[in-house]
């Protein structure tokens, strides 16, 4: 008897790979520029973008999609700041992936400037994921530690900038904002770096204008 073996080599992710990329281009088409927010949990995603809601009011047009393993509340927060949001509850899965958004992306208005995607609180499995996004941020709080960077390489390495977060506890708690910047920054150089506290408004002016300055970019391009 003649056995054959026949080796298989699939990207395992191909078929989010392809829904991402028709999400980006759907997105791009319309002129919306889309943020994804990667962090562990109490990091302060939620906080940032109720903060940016404030200050982008009668400017831009916001638009956030949630993602949990359970609850709404992170969506009524961002809707109580009278911006539309959706929230995606995963049931357990710890990552958003591209069809998950596909599913509500059609209830997006058309008349949004930034959309912003809260994805499941973890600095792993949203890492190896490509949801639709770019900029991608990676949030990095005060009372997390300044070693986190070359703890999930991968989650600085796939962003496009740090946020260090809740800078007003900097008093109070051991974190080195130089030193969790330079670990960033040696595994991508290329890493914009922000320092912000949502809670004062610290730092907030930097990176609202790092996002108005995408926004140009993107739709300067697509003219």
């Amino acid at each position: 008897m003649t056995t054959k073996t026949i080796t298989v080599v699939r990207d395992l992710l191909a078929t989010n790979k392809q829904a991402a990329a028709a999400i980006r281009e759907e997105l791009r088409g319309r002129g919306i520029l889309c943020v994804n927010l990667l962090s562990s949990p109490g990091s302060g995603k939620t906080t940032l973008l109720e903060a940016l809601a404030e200050r982008f009011r009668g400017r831009l047009r916001m638009a956030v999609i949630e993602g949990d393993i359970e609850t709404e509340r992170d969506a009524e927060r961002i809707r109580a700041k009278g911006v539309p949001a959706w929230q995606i509850t995963t049931g357990g899965a710890c990552h958003l992936e591209a069809r998950m958004i596909g599913k509500v992306l059609g209830d997006v208005p058309a008349a949004i400037d930034l959309l912003f995607i809260e994805n499941v609180s973890n600095l792993v499995c949203p890492a190896s994921y490509e949801p639709d996004e770019r900029p991608r941020f990676v949030l990095l709080s005060t009372p997390e530690g300044d070693d986190k960077p070359a703890k999930y390489p991968q989650a600085f390495l796939s962003a496009d900038a740090l946020i260090v977060t809740k800078a007003d506890l900097l008093p109070y708690v051991p974190f080195d904002p130089a030193r969790a910047a330079a670990e960033a920054l040696s595994i991508k150089p290329s890493l914009k770096v922000f320092t912000v506290s949502a809670v004062r408004g610290a730092g907030l002016d930097g990176l609202a204008g790092f996002l108005v300055e995408s926004l140009e970019r993107l739709r300067s391009g697509r003219a």
